[in-house]
């Protein structure tokens, strides 16, 4: 399977989004399901990808598989990123598509794309049920980092994972 990483176009924006939804919802990983407020955010990819880069992997078609979203330490999607450091979000791939792949693609393209910015690191944030996340960031480099952990609200603990590069 011939797999590209690229900028998402405009006309990919909304089932950009709605793949990450989909992924998010179907996998249980929002606390309130279907009435989650960050649901909002995931199906918001123009927003992303005004406001960071917007990063997709195509099969050879075009079909959309996966999507993630980059950001600069400085960028309004950054959370954990320090000075120096990029940041990667929202990563999603269509249930289709997984176990060929395409996270692993996305995860190393942001990795490029913080190098090529001369950053000094790259950083992500988990929840502790992504066990396949896990062995897919550390296969790939990343350590956890539980001093950076966080609750973006309460009762829910966010892992962290960081690169440096």
């Amino acid at each position: 399977m011939d797999i590209t990483i690229r900028t998402a176009r405009p006309e990919e924006y909304a089932e950009a989004g709605e793949l990450v939804a989909r992924a998010y919802l179907d996998d249980g990983l929002l606390d309130f399901g279907a009435l989650d407020p960050y649901l909002a955010t995931l199906r918001d990819a123009a927003t992303r990808a005004e406001q960071a880069e917007l990063l997709v992997a195509v099969d050879e078609s075009g079909a959309l598989l996966g999507s993630v979203t980059f950001t600069r330490p400085d960028g309004p999607y950054a959370e954990r990123a320090r000075d120096g450091e990029g940041e990667f979000r929202m990563l999603a791939v269509r249930e289709a598509a997984r176990g060929r792949g395409v996270g692993e693609y996305l995860v190393t393209a942001c990795v490029e794309r913080a190098r090529e910015l001369g950053l000094r690191g790259l950083v992500l944030s988990t929840q502790h049920m992504m066990h396949a996340a896990h062995r897919l960031y550390e296969r790939l480099g990343f350590v956890r980092t539980p001093e950076r952990d966080w609750q973006p609200l309460q009762g829910i603990t966010l892992w962290t994972y960081a690169l440096r590069l």
